[in-house]
């Protein structure tokens, strides 16, 4: 038995279990994981086993001071941040690490268009669905942060901050949600989603779809 515990949702479906599980793997900590398909017409009672908001991903941490739960994926980031400062999960720069959260912030509050239209599908090509009202504009918001994040602080690598970071991982599921719908990006943006796309704990997850 390890000292982390994640609830997750389906892999093929579950953006905000993808965002947890990301943030989990970065540390390099041992953990366990506990399914809960979304297909099962009692996921609701089995979720509400784990998570008080009956909501997926849910953190379990035993820590020295009493089991925490955390059951918000950028809770989970901010949480997992200060148990190891040294994961990268925010860059060490203060006005990098703010506009790293200000962007991670909007991804996490915004963009119903795109999650309504768009939904996160890793296993089925819909190349040409998806473009509902107000999707555009989402993806050329979108791709205006990449682009700002890549041209300010990436100076020495693929993602947005140079490093992975939680700013990746909120938006690792737009990148899937792209693929799979065949949005057209412009090359710096093709780029950035493709070096996603390309990390090992994406293969993974993925692979685990």
């Amino acid at each position: 038995m390890t000292d982390f515990t994640i609830v997750l949702g389906d892999r093929n479906t579950s953006s905000w279990s993808l965002r947890g599980w990301l943030a989990l793997k970065q540390t390099g900590a041992a953990f366990d994981e506990i399914g809960v398909s979304f297909k099962d017409p009692d996921v609701k009672t089995h979720i509400l086993a784990h998570s008080p908001s009956g909501m997926v991903p849910m953190l379990k941490h035993l820590a020295p001071e009493g089991e925490v739960h955390v059951w918000e994926s950028l809770a989970i980031i901010e949480y997992l941040a200060e148990l190891y400062p040294d994961a990268g999960l925010w860059p060490e720069d203060r006005a990098a690490r703010a506009f790293a959260r200000t962007v991670s912030d909007e991804m996490h509050a915004g963009f119903s268009p795109l999650r309504r239209h768009m939904p996160m599908n890793l296993l089925d090509d819909k190349s040409g669905d998806g473009m509902g009202e107000g999707v555009a504009a989402n993806v050329a918001r979108i791709c205006a942060i990449w682009e700002d994040c890549l041209e300010r602080f990436a100076k020495d690598g693929d993602f947005l901050f140079g490093a992975f970071t939680g700013a990746d991982i909120m938006f690792a599921p737009v990148v899937t949600r792209f693929d799979t719908y065949g949005v057209d990006l412009p090359a710096r943006c093709r780029a950035y989603a493709d070096a996603v796309r390309a990390k090992p704990e994406m293969l993974e997850w993925t692979a685990g779809a």
